[in-house]
């Protein structure tokens, strides 16, 4: 990889958007109050959420179901005691029939519940349901999980997962529900996704990749969630694993990010300062190439290794293009002929 690889910004784009969210906005422009914008995105939204411009739910008779009629649905079906629920085993077939059809977006009506943020039906569609509707997925690969999670509904995230949820079920972009939190700074989620997890059952979770390579560690860095940082490192997570397209830990994204609160609370918990992306760039070779002198100087007084060389058999001082600031930071033994380092030659 060139040096200048090593120079350029690659802040990363996640273009995640839920169609379930979007297309339900845009049957309510008429109402009063739209549901809560999830977070913004790295990118702009791919066709695949933006093309669907009128969520069809028709399964249950409506092409938009309101909230009116989401209550007519759960209707009686809805257990209204703990004593009534542990009297009935099983719902009656017709009931069964009707909270388990699926639209033709792949959604339950828990789907639909969390979607239009009907949170006391939601609720009581957690009781009645089974672990394994729980976790069915629509045609985006989102469980009812991931929507909660985009919606920052915290009581029914944690419903969710008392139920039984999946923590490790994947959506299209790869994206776990803890990645979802991770990304747009869903802290109250993460933290109940984390809780009262053992450290066996959130280890997968934590080193699972998306489709681009990152884990959630990753994303709370592009992100710059700090809190979500300081809460998946709290729980153990991996500080020096790379994404899988460059090699980059959180620590090269925060450095191209010229995040120095993110620097310093990586370094603090003992990520490698001398961990090298695939071409062979360490965080130096970054913070120099974008002329950022804190952070390299941040990195220097961490221990940084200046003789690294990457795959162009670069030091991080070849990089530093006549730069004072940076220049001051190398000691002068690195002497240089010819653009490489004199440091131990005998003559």
């Amino acid at each position: 990889m060139a040096s200048g690889d090593c120079r350029k910004d690659e802040a990363m784009e996640d273009n995640r958007t839920d169609s379930g969210i979007e297309s339900y906005r845009s049957l309510q422009k008429g109402k009063e109050e739209e549901p809560r914008e999830p977070s913004g995105d790295f990118g702009a939204p791919r066709d695949k959420f933006s093309a669907v411009e009128e969520r069809l739910d028709s399964a249950y008779g409506s092409s938009s179901i309101t909230v009116e009629s989401l209550t007519e649905i759960v209707g009686d079906c809805t257990l209204s005691s703990t004593e009534e629920q542990e009297q009935m085993s099983e719902l009656s077939e017709q009931e069964e029939n009707l909270l388990t059809t699926i639209t033709e977006d792949g959604d339950t009506i828990l789907h639909l519940a969390i979607i239009h943020e009907e949170e006391f039906i939601t609720q009581q569609l957690i009781e009645i349901f089974p672990k394994e509707v729980l976790d069915i997925q629509n045609n985006l690969y989102q469980t009812p999980l991931h929507l909660a999670t985009y919606l920052n509904l915290t009581e029914v995230v944690k419903g969710l997962l008392e139920k039984g949820a999946s923590l490790e079920l994947q959506d299209q972009d790869g994206n776990t529900a803890l990645h979802v939190a991770c990304q747009h700074g869903q802290t109250e989620c993460a933290t109940e996704m984390t809780r009262d997890v053992s450290p066996s059952k959130l280890a997968p979770v934590l080193e699972t990749q998306n489709w681009r390579g990152l884990t959630c560690l990753h994303l709370a860095a592009l992100n710059r969630h700090h809190h979500i940082m300081k809460l998946l490192m709290k729980k153990g997570a991996d500080l020096n694993i790379q994404e899988g397209t460059s090699g980059k830990t959180a620590l090269h994204l925060a450095v191209e990010l010229h995040d120095i609160t993110s620097v310093k609370l990586l370094l603090s918990r003992g990520a490698n300062v001398d961990e090298a992306m695939f071409n062979g760039c360490t965080a130096l070779h970054l913070a120099v190439g974008r002329q950022d002198a804190a952070i390299a100087n941040l990195l220097c007084q961490s221990g940084a290794d200046t003789m690294l060389r990457n795959m162009e058999d670069e030091t991080a001082l070849d990089l530093a293009d006549g730069n004072d600031d940076i220049l001051a930071l190398f000691p002068f033994d690195d002497i240089q002929i010819s653009g490489r380092s004199v440091v131990g030659v005998k003559f």
